[in-house]
């Protein structure tokens, strides 16, 4: 967090540079959440651009009571709520899949576990498709990201109940979803 103020503050001063250091200290992580939360990889590249360009543009008001990967996450989710206003998405839960990749390859593992782990990841990321923006974008900063309630609280700006019934639910659902896919899957 020092480290972060003292950049902020060289930023200020003049020094780019400095900036650029906090973009490449943050950038994977808001990238990840997002490929995560939007579940498109050039869409999440996008927010995540304009988010530095608008963090960069904006840190003189940035008033240090939080984090300031939090406040750079709270600039990404207001931007991705925006595009959604703008234009909702036309890509399929297939091709948001073919987008986002498959799951990492374990070489230790047996070609058989393999699959049976890919496929649970792709039912996993399925199902968390097909929850509300709410309610995935709640579940992927607790459960993915590992954020606090409180921070979770400043990212989504709303009350910590209101966190936690919503991270409720979202977990009913995504449990509810899970029990339709795997029983399908059963079925065929």
């Amino acid at each position: 967090m020092k480290e972060d103020a003292l950049l902020i503050d060289e930023t200020l001063a003049g020094n780019n540079a400095a900036f650029g250091q906090l973009i490449q200290k943050y950038q994977d992580r808001l990238f990840n959440t997002l490929v995560h939360v939007i579940g498109c990889h050039e869409e999440a590249e996008d927010v995540a651009q304009e988010t530095f360009v608008q963090a960069f543009l904006k840190l003189n008001t940035f008033q240090r009571r939080a984090s300031v990967y939090t406040w750079m996450y709270r600039i990404a989710f207001n931007l991705w709520i925006s595009r959604l206003r703008r234009k909702r998405p036309e890509l399929s839960v297939e091709q948001s899949r073919e987008t986002a990749g498959a799951e990492p390859a374990d070489d230790s593992e047996e070609p058989l576990e393999r699959l049976e782990r890919e496929e649970r990841a792709r039912q996993i990321h399925l199902a968390i498709s097909e929850l509300s923006d709410e309610h995935r974008s709640i579940l992927v900063l607790r459960e993915m990201e590992g954020c606090c309630y409180e921070t979770i609280s400043e990212i989504l700006d709303l009350p910590v109940g209101t966190v936690r019934s919503r991270l409720h639910r979202a977990r009913i659902h995504l449990k509810q979803r899970l029990k339709t896919v795997l029983s399908e899957k059963t079925e065929t």
